[in-house]
């Protein structure tokens, strides 16, 4: 129970972290390049920034992509979090559960933005067939090692201006980073379900 508690207060922390940040970024940053707030030069800085679709900006060409893109998150949280409630109960590897707290913590994160954004912050675009769930999601964190316009053979981005790195925030560093454990952990949890025969542990 106590371990359980643990879980729940880190989970908590990593959404309201990336709510808060974003909800600052939206009070007091211009939406664009233009109003970026550099913290180390060029290399770090803030830029606001919105994105309608998944990944890399990846979107699905179609009226409802959008929609279908926040119910996939909705349930791709709710299936994260009912196996980190079986994985608690069967006291699997601590670091691994971890892992699955933060990729939980990063999904609702984003799948808040996708949700409420588009109805509480007016961020849906002007042709989305409804506000709810439609909503954009508030990317801020900027590490520009490159931007410029990519060459107009490049799939989807061709002609667009671009960085190496795309534009991101809290919640999709909450999700690298526990992909980053559950990797790195996957022998631990292996070697667990042989001890333990647990055939269905790992997604």
């Amino acid at each position: 129970m106590k371990n359980a508690l643990k879980y729940v207060l880190v989970l908590l922390l990593i959404i309201l972290a990336d709510q808060g940040s974003k909800l600052w970024v939206y009070g007091h940053m211009e939406l664009g390049p233009n109003g970026h707030i550099k913290l180390f030069g060029n290399l770090f800085k803030l830029t606001y920034v919105l994105n309608y679709g998944m990944a890399f900006g990846i979107q699905l060409g179609f009226k409802y992509g959008k929609l279908c893109i926040t119910l996939v998150r909705i349930a791709a949280s709710m299936y994260i979090a009912l196996h980190i409630i079986r994985a608690v109960a069967r006291s699997a590897p601590r670091m691994w559960i971890w892992g699955w707290i933060l990729v939980l913590g990063g999904a609702i994160g984003n799948g808040i933005d996708s949700v409420l954004y588009g109805v509480y912050l007016d961020n849906a675009p002007f042709d989305a067939p409804m506000k709810w769930f439609h909503g954009q999601v508030i990317d801020m964190i900027h590490l520009d090692f490159w931007s410029g316009i990519m060459p107009s053979w490049v799939p989807i981005w061709g002609g667009q201006e671009a960085c190496v790195l795309p534009i991101f925030n809290i919640a999709d560093v909450s999700i690298f980073l526990g992909l980053l454990f559950i990797f790195c952990y996957c022998k631990q949890v292996d070697a667990y379900e042989k001890k333990h025969k647990v055939p269905d542990m790992v997604v």
